[in-house]
């Protein structure tokens, strides 16, 4: 009777640990942000997101000319390549009326500020919790 028990509790052991890794893979899936851009802006003025790692999908709504997309930590030089995070650029540009996305991109908290190089967008910001 005693291994009986003991087997019984091994396996709800296992289950429930099981069932706990199974909720914080859940909760550490990558999110995808969906954002549309149309002539000279994105429709979305500013976004707050919580921590975690995310595919950005931009949109182009007829535009009038190709689009991309830019992260950078705010208070960085947006000017400059380098302060830009990669993986969060589209990884083609973005014709008209067709959706491209990025590569998986981790966020921290803190503030970042996002625009279209190609569109002439102007920055704006989105907020990690």
């Amino acid at each position: 009777m005693k291994k009986i028990v003991a087997i019984l509790i091994l396996a709800l052991s296992f289950s429930l640990n099981s069932n706990a890794q199974d909720n914080m893979m859940k909760d550490k899936a990558v999110k995808t942000i969906a954002l549309e851009q149309t002539p000279g802006e994105f429709t979305q003025k500013g976004l707050t997101v919580s921590e975690g790692s995310y595919i950005f999908e931009i949109s182009n709504a007829n535009s009038g000319t190709d689009v991309g997309f830019v992260l950078v930590p705010k208070g960085k030089d947006a000017s400059k390549p380098e302060n830009h995070i990669q993986t969060a650029y589209v990884t083609a540009v973005v014709k008209e009326g067709k959706v491209e996305s990025s590569k998986t991109t981790t966020l921290t908290k803190g503030e970042y500020v996002y625009f279209c190089p190609l569109n002439k967008t102007p920055q704006y910001t989105l907020i990690v919790e």
